[in-house]
């Protein structure tokens, strides 16, 4: 028997390198795939008629070495309506049978391969045309109130489509479904031939595509022979109230077929009753009741009505509150009469008709025949809502409600002042009462005349009235009075009181002690006052700095500032500023002279005359001293050597000439004397020249001239005859003079011969200018 050979291993060996092979070739297949493009097309066009076969066409181009799983999916509108995989290189075909209106839209495809995409661009798909609809009932024939069902069908169309039911035209019922028909009950209240049809409409976002009508069907809509009756008693229109008034409300006609029948009565809103085939109401007739009565009938949907008017003839005419003086104050008579105007004269007369009044529902008068209430005058506030009841015969009526609201008389003002007052600048006073009802008339007087009028009629108004004052006591003058009633004497207020500003003025800077004893070392006050109301600010000022020296706040009309130590520093132009509410004061400027003390004027004043008297002392011991040695030399000078008495010689000096007397000896020569202003020493020191410049010094020149000698007579010695000559030296000196501060007298020889005449200086004193006699010996 044969046995089947068990396969060697090494051909399962060689099966297996195969299909490893195989797998590697496919993997390298798929890895070398290149994704060309994707394109979607539409057959056999783009835009077809109802009823045409379209096919979508997905096509896409990929080069590759093998096979691939490619996932094809298609789009309408962005919604996934189609998708499939394929491994073939074969186009993807999506097949629209019979293409409707609901396939109108963008249709676009969209390809996976190896987990790359490719989508296509988007076509546009349009189909025109619907399927006209048909209408149908279930019968045409049937009663008022009964349900009929109708059909619409379009049963070759898709989508989301709305059917719309129309009689006689209008608008009937409308329904939305996701179907191609749609079926309904309706029902017909009234009886009558209609034509029904129907059309539909089915929606393409954000449009929508209508049909066209369907074919009509007319129905008939039988009557039912049933009608709602009314009737009320009593019969007639003379119902006067007080009467009872009984109503119903049945059915007449064909009742086999009334299952769920249903009457009402009713009175406009009001529903009065109800039934199933009777309704009856009954009450005492008011005048308020007249109006139409209604009978309803209702079965399904049909609905039927009767009506009834009804008259009701008034007992007694609603009352009428009314009030005298319209216008009331507190504290004030006011009349309230209640009054019906008419009154069934048949039924009652007119004092059977009583009156109550009620003021906030409490009642003030208890079935007064003549309906009139006096408010007492001890009412202080008759204010409320006021209200009256007439009634007769169980019959009563009230009023309309009657508000009071009785004003109140004004309270005594009061003036008050708005900001502050200065005199003679402009500002408000005001006029206002706490209580009273408006109108206020308020009215501003001055010493009892009247300024002005002003009358506030808004609660957020005020009596504002501008003044100005002259003078600060002219604020006790103005008073203002409020009256809101005429028959009330006006209130007046008190008088105008507040704080009055005066304008500060004459402003004075005062200094003590006076200033021509403002010496150094004193106290000094600088006051500064002004007139004008306090508070008062004063600022004291030096001219030339910015910063006040000092500055306080008075309630007086001055202030001081105090300098405990005057000394020369406080020497300067001073003024003050005074500053209050209403304005801005200066002083005229003080020029302050710090004198120097007596003390150190004594002490200066002892030192002038130390000093003066030890200048004198020194000049006189230095004038005695030189005036000593003068002497001694003029002795020692002018000796001749034959002395004579007849020989002698006065010289007398003065500052303009000198004069020389000589004996009248004949033979002896004149001498002259000399008056000579010394030049000026441009080369002396600073020290000459001060002094020359304060005395002028004086030189004598003697000059010896030679005299004729007698033979007889031989002197031991040439015979000299001397005269002096003073020279007045200029305040700056003689140059190459040999002088001291005191002046010098100079010798000079004039005998050239001889040069043994004997010289002498004689020292006289500068401040000496009287003539001085020189003897000659």
């Amino acid at each position: 028997m044969w046995e089947p050979q068990q396969p060697s291993v090494r051909m399962v060996t060689r099966l297996l390198l195969l299909t490893s092979v195989l797998l590697s070739t496919c993997k390298v297949a798929e890895s070398q795939a290149l994704f060309t493009s994707v394109t979607l097309t539409l057959e056999p066009s783009n835009a077809v008629s109802q009823g045409t076969n379209v096919t979508v066409r997905c096509q896409a181009l990929v080069s590759s070495s093998g096979f691939l799983n490619r996932e094809y999916t298609i789009y309408k509108d962005n919604t996934m309506v189609y998708t499939k995989n394929i491994t073939t290189t074969e186009d993807l075909i999506y097949s629209l049978r019979m293409a409707r209106v609901a396939n109108t839209g963008k249709y676009k495809c969209k390809v996976k391969i190896q987990g790359k995409e490719r989508s296509s661009n988007s076509e546009k798909l349009t189909v025109t045309g619907l399927q006209t609809p048909v209408l149908s009932v279930d019968k045409r024939v049937f009663s008022e109130g009964e349900e009929v069902t109708i059909w619409c069908k379009a049963p070759e169309e898709s989508g989301t489509i709305v059917f719309y039911f129309y009689k006689d035209s209008k608008d009937l019922y409308e329904e939305m479904v996701n179907a191609n028909h749609v079926k309904t009950k309706l029902q017909f209240s009234k009886a009558g031939n209609y034509r029904l049809h129907c059309d539909y409409r089915v929606i393409l976002l954000p449009d929508s595509i209508q049909s066209n009508a369907s074919n009509n069907v007319v129905v008939t809509v039988k009557e039912l022979f049933i009608t709602p009756v009314i009737s009320v008693r009593p019969h007639g229109s003379m119902i006067i109230e007080g009467d009872n008034l009984d109503i119903s409300c049945s059915v007449s006609g064909d009742l086999q077929n009334s299952s769920g029948l249903k009457v009402h009565l009713s009175k406009g809103p009001n529903l009065l009753s109800t039934g199933q085939s009777k309704a009856n109401h009954s009450m005492t007739a008011w005048a308020k009741h007249s109006g139409e009565f209604e009978c309803s009938l209702e079965i399904g949907d049909v609905f039927k009505q009767a009506k009834e008017n009804v008259t009701i003839t008034e007992l007694f005419s609603q009352p009428v509150l009314t009030m005298y003086p319209t216008e009331v104050f507190e504290r004030e008579n006011i009349t309230f009469t209640c009054k019906s105007s008419n009154y069934s004269s048949d039924r009652i007369s007119a004092s059977d008709v009583k009156y109550t009044i009620y003021k906030d529902n409490h009642t003030l008068t208890q079935g007064s025949s003549n309906g009139i209430y006096f408010v007492p005058v001890v009412v202080w506030n008759p204010s409320g809502i006021y209200s009256c009841k007439a009634d007769a015969r169980e019959i009563y009526k009230y009023s309309a409600k009657l508000p009071v609201q009785a004003k109140v008389l004004v309270s005594k003002p009061e003036i008050t002042v708005i900001g502050r007052v200065i005199v003679g600048q402009p500002f408000q006073v005001r006029c206002h009462s706490d209580r009273g009802s408006l109108p206020i008339e308020y009215t501003l007087f001055k010493k009892y005349s009247e300024v002005n009028l002003i009358t506030v009629q808004q609660p957020h108004h005020q009596a504002i009235f501008p003044i100005t004052i002259q003078h600060y006591s002219d604020m006790q003058d103005y008073q203002c009075k409020a009256q809101n009633n005429p028959k009330v004497y006006a209130l007046v207020s008190n008088k105008l009181n507040t704080t009055v500003i005066v304008p500060l003025s004459n402003p004075g800077l005062t200094v003590l002690p006076d200033l021509l004893e403002v010496v150094e070392g004193i106290e000094m006050y600088l006051i500064c006052g002004v007139e004008g109301s306090p508070p008062v600010t004063f600022k004291w000022y030096r001219r030339g700095n910015v910063q006040p020296l000092f500055t306080t706040t008075s309630s007086k009309s001055s202030a001081s500032h105090q300098i405990k130590e005057v000394g020369n520093e406080h020497s300067g132009t001073y003024y003050c500023e005074a500053i209050n509410n209403a304005n801005v004061v200066q002083s005229q400027p003080v020029t302050i002279d710090v004198k120097m003390a007596m003390w150190k004027k004594g002490l200066i004043v002892a030192c002038c005359l130390l000093v003066v008297a030890v200048l004198v002392l020194a000049c006189v011991l230095c004038y005695n001293s030189k005036r000593g040695k003068r002497e001694n030399a003029a002795e020692l000078s002018v000796k001749p050597s034959s002395p004579k008495s007849d020989d002698s010689l006065t010289v007398s000096l003065t500052h303009s000439t000198m004069e020389v007397y000589n004996p009248p000896e004949v033979g002896v020569e004149a001498a002259v004397s000399v008056w000579s202003e010394r030049p000026v020493d441009p080369g002396s020191d600073g020290e000459s020249s001060a002094a020359s410049n304060n005395e002028p010094d004086v030189e004598y020149t003697e000059v010896v001239h030679r005299q004729p000698v007698d033979p007889a007579r031989v002197p031991l010695r040439k015979g000299t005859e001397t005269v002096y000559s003073e020279v007045q030296n200029s305040p700056t000196g003689a140059p190459g003079d040999h002088y001291d501060s005191q002046g010098s007298v100079e010798y000079a020889d004039l005998n050239g011969d001889q040069p043994e005449v004997n010289q002498a200086l004689l020292q006289v004193n500068h401040q000496d200018h009287h003539d001085l006699p020189v003897p000659v010996e």
